[in-house]
């Protein structure tokens, strides 16, 4: 069988502690990984196989021990491997991933390169602001859709990475690059992508419990009824318009919590900076609306007649403020206006 090995050739175990620490429960854990340079009957060539032995001194779940011992996966992944019989237990396939190991249980992984997503790298121009081996910071430009959906199967944001960088590693078990957040179509501004599982895993963690400091600045119609001011207002599917979203009552909806303060007052328009809370569809424009002002350049949720020259609306993800995989201190990256936002102020400042 093409790709395959038949006959063991050769056989090497390195034993190494690769993992202590009391656990939840209160007892030491120590992990032991065993690696092996192995050529076996049916294995792929490409397939990374990693062995463990379990050392606890009390019975522990299959997944949870995984977590420990392969902390590169998400807890989700190592379970997708569980079901799929890619992990042995004492030589067998495991049953489930709440399987319980107790001292001197083998565990074996076999954990696949990653497949083919479909998605098809693209020669697009790209902005970036800061890479490293784990993530890529880019400005994106208004127009551009993050990733592909209906009506918008190429061009899109992922497409030009993954042209950029066509080795990029796996994310989930499938080539693509890993996306924590995203920016609407017409929303320029800072957006970050990981460009590996474990730096994925490190993201997705920072966003869910709000390390990340976002800064928006948005113009919009009118002005706030305060200066300052923080709103709560629960987001959800709009009712009468299956593709827009709405401010719903609580319990109907997500919550959404905004941030906001006032930079610059003009006759009738004000520039104002947002720090959203929550990462909910279409936040800051519901909430602006939600205010009483909306965008500016808003075609779905602002003026029917635009109140200035923009084909676009004037939300731009301005700052981003994140603690980097490795990292000690977070870092502070900036994106200035793009040229058409600027044309726009100029104008407004010129009418004052």
């Amino acid at each position: 069988m093409i790709g395959y090995l038949r006959a063991v050739i050769s056989h090497r175990i390195q034993q190494d502690k690769v993992n202590e620490e009391i656990l939840p429960s209160g007892y030491l854990f120590t992990c032991v990984r065993v690696r092996l340079r192995v050529f076996t009957w049916l294995l792929p060539m490409s397939d990374r196989v990693e062995k463990f032995r379990y050392s606890g001194e009390k019975a522990e779940r299959l997944d949870k021990f995984l977590v420990t011992c392969l902390p590169e996966f998400s807890r989700a992944r190592l379970q997708g491997l569980i079901e799929a019989g890619l992990v042995l237990v004492s030589g067998l396939p495991a049953r489930k991933s709440g399987q319980m190991l107790d001292v001197g249980f083998e565990v074996e992984v076999r954990i696949p390169p990653p497949v083919p997503s479909g998605l098809t790298g693209e020669d697009i121009p790209l902005d970036i602001i800061f890479e490293n081996d784990d993530l890529i910071v880019i400005n994106k430009p208004a127009g551009m859709v993050v990733h592909p959906a209906a009506g918008h199967a190429s061009g899109t944001l992922v497409n030009a990475v993954l042209g950029y960088d066509p080795e990029m590693e796996g994310i989930g078990g499938e080539e693509r690059p890993g996306l924590v957040h995203r920016l609407d179509k017409e929303t320029s501004g800072l957006i970050v992508l990981a460009k590996n599982e474990r730096a994925h895993n490190w993201l997705q963690d920072q966003f869910r419990f709000r390390k990340v400091e976002k800064t928006y600045l948005a113009l919009v119609d009118g002005k706030p009824p305060t200066p300052t001011g923080r709103v709560e207002a629960p987001i959800g599917r709009d009712p009468s318009h299956r593709k827009k979203m709405a401010i719903v009552s609580a319990g109907k909806g997500r919550e959404a919590v905004s941030e906001y303060k006032t930079l610059e007052v003009f006759k009738e328009h004000t520039l104002l900076e947002f720090h959203p809370q929550t990462g909910r569809t279409h936040q800051i424009r519901l909430h602006c609306l939600f205010l009483g002002c909306p965008i500016v350049g808003d075609s779905v949720y602002g003026k029917r007649n635009f109140t200035l020259d923009i084909n676009r609306h004037f939300l731009h993800a301005f700052r981003l403020k994140i603690l980097l995989p490795n990292a000690e201190q977070p870092r502070t990256f900036e994106a200035d206006l793009p040229a058409e936002l600027k044309k726009v102020m100029e104008e407004v400042r010129r009418a004052q």
